[in-house]
């Protein structure tokens, strides 16, 4: 004879469950009656069986992140892009069971009844079936079509000094579940590298090469912008621009995210050009010497060894020889009768 499932049933299930968890449930002890998943028996006591659930807060799904590449001029100046995007949507006609008509099918996990038998073994020859909701299509017996999806395009707004790895979010606009909340669209930018400019928080800082004799005496350069101005830099003669050297112009750098009146600076790092060897003849080397600052004296003593310079490179790591040394095998080390000469102690 089969009992009903009465209320004392419900707090024997209650009981055995608060002394030995979903293990004792599972263990048996209830009587040949069809068994439920924990939170099915909660449902039943509090709620008065699977409809009745409590509402335990919407749950949300999952970001959507994309990678947009943005070049430094957008960040510099602001910009609009449209992105286009795919998404599962669902259909506001069916009470968020499926998409439009052909976008619904039957579930093929639970074959269209929303619920699920798992058979458990608990010793040779005795077997336990539990009966849950289909986790597939949440007990509905139908779910979306994965492959059912909408193309959506997103307007993305960059404002002036947006940095590379700053995030644009959508909400709302991340791939639809039935009974979950959508969650959101991130959009990353991605700086592209400039071919003049580097981006240094607030500031932008780009190489600058000169001739030595702007270097020397004074020059006029232009600088093309990010928003396409052109600046007028110069120095006057005698304002010495040394190798290696750093300049800046105050309020022309990146402007500043949300205030973008106020900008960085604009740093120029210079590098010198020097001429080649034999540039000009001894002549004009020697009238050129006249205008340059003295070279600093010097006092050679006249046991001093002069050596040659020569370029450095990794295979020339050898002793170099000194100036005019030049003698056979034979002769032994240069100097009187074999002997070198050693400075005189002062």
């Amino acid at each position: 004879m089969v009992r009903e499932t009465g209320y004392y049933d419900i707090l024997g299930k209650r009981e055995t469950y608060d002394r030995g968890g979903e293990e004792a449930i599972k263990g048996g002890g209830t009587g040949g009656m069809d068994f439920h998943a924990p939170m099915d028996i909660f449902d039943m006591f509090f709620g008065g069986g699977r409809g009745g659930r409590r509402n335990r807060g919407s749950k949300k799904g999952k970001d959507v992140v994309h990678q947009l590449s943005v070049s430094l001029e957008k960040l510099y100046n602001g910009a609009t892009r449209k992105l286009a995007l795919h998404k599962k949507v669902l259909c506001g006609k069916c009470e968020g069971r499926g998409g439009e008509e052909e976008a619904v099918e039957r579930c093929s996990t639970c074959k269209g009844s929303g619920m699920q038998v798992k058979v458990h073994q608990l010793a040779p020859g005795f077997i336990q079936q539990v009966q849950t909701v289909c986790g597939d299509c949440q007990g509905q017996g139908e779910r979306i079509n994965p492959k059912y999806q909408e193309r959506k395009i997103l307007e993305v707004h960059i404002d002036k000094g947006m940095k590379d790895g700053e995030n644009i979010r959508f909400h709302g606009e991340g791939d639809q579940e039935p009974g979950i909340e959508p969650g959101d669209v991130l959009i990353t930018l991605d700086e592209k590298e400039h071919s003049v400019f580097r981006r240094h928080d607030r500031d932008l800082i780009m190489p600058m090469q000169i001739e030595l004799v702007e270097a020397l005496c004074g020059f006029h350069r232009t600088i093309t912008t990010l928003d396409r101005r052109t600046l007028v830099i110069s120095t006057i003669p005698g304002e010495v621009i040394k190798h290696g050297d750093i300049k800046c112009i105050m309020n022309e750098g990146m402007p500043l995210y949300r205030d973008p009146f106020e900008k960085g600076r604009l740093i120029i790092k210079f590098t010198v050009n020097f001429p080649e060897n034999n540039f000009s003849s001894t002549a004009k080397i020697s009238l050129l010497e006249k205008y340059l600052p003295p070279r600093p004296e010097l006092v050679i003593p006249d046991c001093a060894e002069e050596l040659d310079l020569v370029d450095y490179s990794l295979s020339n790591n050898a002793s170099g020889r000194r100036r005019g040394e030049a003698y056979d095998e034979d002769d032994g080390e240069p100097g009187v009768g074999g002997q070198r000469v050693e400075c005189a102690s002062q």
